[in-house]
């Protein structure tokens, strides 16, 4: 595998060049993740693993994802990710795709594209939630290309327990072309932000309280409706449980003219562990 350093971007908001794949052979593809981050982000790779599958598809859009975190991803070398065709019927069409550095699976993803056609209607409505533009920008100052606005920040020095329920803004950053594929790629993207935090939040945790192990554990998916990321959405998070060293978090992200466009769920690791020296 190349181990030559992933290629700088002259912006560092720039998503869609930082989720770019490199054809290597037919169904064989190579990624980079972001230069500035130790391990890569779990929704960089969700991203990147849909734009692979979607590189062997044609006239049809993924309605539904399910991936699996095997290992922590290392950003000094570019991932592999590899496209298996399971299947390609009238309506519907099934991808496998796995995504190996240093020899070895970190990810794995199972999606399902579907021939555009209309049907039965019916949703959640959007719940109430103050307008962004009031909202201040990540609370914590880090550079992300996705404008998030939260509307009930959770202190990280000194987490108190919550209701286990939380609204957060989001969109990106750079304006990004009317590519379906690239707007779904983002949005999963997102989905795996300020999205294990519903669970921490719920048991008075925080990112950094001491002794605290966290890791996504799986991720999916369920697209809805077309969307356009460039808008603001509304990811409606809640957290039903959390037992055996595992959190469950649930997720709604709706348009801002309330249309539901995906649902996201996602098990995740939450450990104390002892911090005695």
């Amino acid at each position: 595998m190349n181990s030559a350093p992933a290629p700088l971007l002259a912006d560092p908001l720039d998503l869609v060049s930082s989720l770019a794949l490199e054809t290597l052979e037919l169904n064989l593809f190579r990624g980079w993740g972001p230069r500035d981050d130790e391990h890569f982000f779990g929704g960089h790779v969700i991203a990147q693993a849909l734009l692979a599958a979607y590189a062997t598809i044609e006239g049809r859009i993924c309605h539904s994802l399910h991936g699996y975190f095997i290992r922590p991803g290392d950003t000094r070398i570019p991932v592999i990710y590899e496209v298996d065709r399971a299947r390609d019927g009238g309506s519907f069409s099934t991808r496998r795709v796995i995504a190996i550095q240093h020899g070895q699976q970190i990810f794995n993803l199972a999606a399902s594209f579907q021939v555009p056609e209309k049907g039965f209607e019916h949703q959640f409505p959007m719940p109430p939630a103050v307008d962004p533009e009031t909202l201040s920008e990540d609370p914590w100052g880090v550079t992300r290309p996705i404008d998030l606005r939260w509307v009930d920040p959770h202190s990280r020095s000194e987490p108190v327990a919550k209701a286990p329920r939380k609204y957060v803004w989001m969109r990106a950053k750079r304006p990004i072309a009317a590519d379906l594929h690239l707007h779904q790629a983002l949005l999963a993207y997102a989905s795996d932000m300020a999205f294990m935090e519903t669970a921490l939040r719920a048991n008075g945790l925080a990112w950094d309280t001491p002794g605290l192990q966290t890791a996504s554990l799986d991720h999916a998916i369920w697209f809805h409706h077309p969307l356009d990321f460039n808008e603001w959405h509304l990811y409606d998070q809640d957290s039903p449980a959390t037992s055996g060293g595992r959190g469950l978090v649930r997720g709604e992200m709706f348009s801002r003219d309330g249309k539901l466009v995906a649902s996201i769920a996602q098990d995740c690791l939450m450990r104390m562990r002892s911090t005695k020296t």
